[in-house]
Parts: C-alpha cells; structure tokens; sequence
C-alpha cells in the first residue's frame, strides 16, 4: 500500500502533502511508469492502485489510454496488488499495452469469504463508472483513461472474478463506460471432480493440489461446496452461460497448469453457449510462471513465452 505516512494536505489526484513535509508528485514516472494508491470506499477501506505509462505514442495528441480493471490471484487468500510481482507484471503489461491499469486490493478470505473478493471488485468498476460520469474526478483517470475502452484482466482466481464482474455487469448500467473484454490468466477454475490434468501434471511449488483444495475451502461461505458457482462458473450451482451478457473473452492456458482442463473446459462451454471466446496457450508453463521473474530473466524459453503472453494481450485489447 501508499506510505502510512500522515497527510495534511492534498490536490485529489495531483499531489499529496505529508506531516513531515515531504510530498507525493503527481505521476512521478519509475522506468516509464508512475504508480499510486488511492482509497475508493472509506467505509470499507477498499483501496486501488493506479499505473500510468510515459505515452510511446501519441504525444502531441494526448490520446486516451484503454482502461484494464486488474484483479490479482491468491486463491482469493493471498497477494496484493503491491506484491513486487505484481507490480513487475503490470508495469511491463501497462508499459505494453500502453493502457491505464487500475488494480483493486479487495478483501481476503477467510476473514471476508465470498463472495466479498467480488463485491470489493464490483465496486471498483462502479467508482470508474462514477469517473466516468462525472461524478468524481481522479485526474489520472480523467486525463488518460478512455472509458469507452475498459478491459477486465485478472489472474489464478482473479480470472474468476474476471468471469464475475463481467457477468454482473451485462445486467447492470455501467454506462458511459463500454466494457470491451474479459482477460482471464490461467483462472483458477476448478470442480469436484478431478480432471485429467489435474491428477495426472506434476505439482510445483506454486500450484499443489492441497494449496488448491485449502484455498478454496477457506474461500468459499462455510457450508459450500467445492462446485460453488464463483469457483466452478459452469457448475450445476452457476447460471446457464447462455442467460449471460459476457462481452469478449481471452483465456490464456499454461499447459503444464493443473487446472488447464478446467480451464478448456470453460471455453468450450463458453462456445456453446454462443459467447465470444479466444484461448491461447504457453507451451511447456506452469501456473502463474509469468509472475517468476527470475526464472524468466535466466530461461529465454520462459522469456519467450512470457513474452508471447503480453503479444496476445496487447492485440486482444487492440482490436476490441
């Protein structure tokens, strides 16, 4: 999170002012991006953190930026939006896309079971939606965020909430914000029913089939199954995927991931039900290998595939 240093004084979405006389500089760019946190709901205390690229492009015009809504994995658990990998993963995604990314620290299980994580990041889209309209003004947002370009990205279990938000959306007025597409990374879909890759794929150290099994049951309400519908969206818990209003989809598959068959299974689904879907797939990767810098600097196989990943992003977003 920002500093806990106290604030006197503060321009909303310019500067900020601490006791101790230091100051927080409106879009202070580190390696060609500028990062912030800001509260969105102090009721709650839900807070998002913001990136803004340099512009490459457009300069002189002052283009408007796609606006991602970020979603981050940890089995709903685990993890914050200012993890070190996260932060190395969104400011090389903003940084390529050259889109505004907005990133949303909801509650956690099991102090907040679901479907709190989706409340949390429901809400998050309402106060872009209230940007939009004028009715609150965040400058990063004003400025460089096209709201007629918001694209839904999350990760592990925050491809779920992808699933999620979007559905919810289709029967909500969101207006004048146009949701042009969901990006589910690996989703952390999963039933109780085994499948084949999830008996028979080796486990790793961040995907093990009692991490898997502990996460959920510490997510879901007490009393649910492991078919419940945020988990399992195509289970006989969830609504037809036909009675849903998904704009595009994009699921991106490793395929040494032990969800990866729960995974095609969903798009396969998705197809039947008539929805928009594309999948792609890393060869040879692990759940969540993108967020594993190291490796990635060291093995130009992984390199490569993590590079691959953000080419299939960036044209996904570009051509809706």
């Amino acid at each position: 999170m920002a500093s806990n240093k106290k604030i006197v004084d503060e321009v909303p979405g310019w500067i900020r002012v601490f006791e101790d006389g230091t100051s927080h500089p409106h879009e202070e760019f580190i390696n060609g991006v500028a990062v912030r946190d800001q509260i969105i709901d102090p009721t709650t205390g839900l807070a998002v953190r913001i990136y803004v690229p340099e512009m490459k492009n457009n300069v002189q015009t002052k283009a408007k930026m796609p606006l991602i809504l970020h979603l981050h994995g940890g089995g709903y658990c685990i993890c914050q939006p200012d993890w070190s990998l996260y932060y190395h993963f969104n400011t090389r995604l903003v940084s390529s896309v050259q889109a505004v990314l907005v990133s949303v620290y909801f509650r956690l299980a099991p102090e907040h079971r679901l479907p709190v994580a989706v409340e949390d990041s429901y809400t998050a889209l309402l106060w872009l939606r209230a940007n939009a309209r004028g009715e609150l003004s965040d400058k990063w947002l004003t400025i460089h965020a096209d709201f007629n370009r918001v694209f839904l990205v999350g990760d592990s279990s925050g491809g779920n909430l992808v699933h999620q938000v979007a559905a919810r959306a289709g029967f909500d007025d969101i207006e004048p914000l146009k949701l042009r597409g969901g990006i589910a990374i690996q989703p952390g879909f999963i039933s109780d029913k085994p499948s084949k890759s999830y008996v028979e794929i080796p486990e790793n150290p961040l995907s093990t089939r009692e991490m898997m099994k502990k996460f959920t049951s510490l997510a879901v309400p007490i009393g649910s199954t492991g078919e419940h519908p945020i988990v399992w969206p195509i289970g006989p818990q969830a609504p037809p995927l036909t009675t849903l209003k998904l704009p595009p989809m994009l699921v991106v598959v490793a395929e040494m991931d032990l969800l990866r068959d729960y995974q095609l299974e969903y798009c396969e689904e998705m197809k039947k039900a008539g929805k928009e879907v594309e999948v792609f797939m890393n060869c040879g990767m692990r759940h969540s290998f993108q967020f594993n810098k190291l490796a990635i600097d060291m093995d130009p196989e992984m390199a490569a595939q993590a590079n691959k990943m953000i080419e299939v992003i960036v044209s996904f977003i570009n051509r809706n």
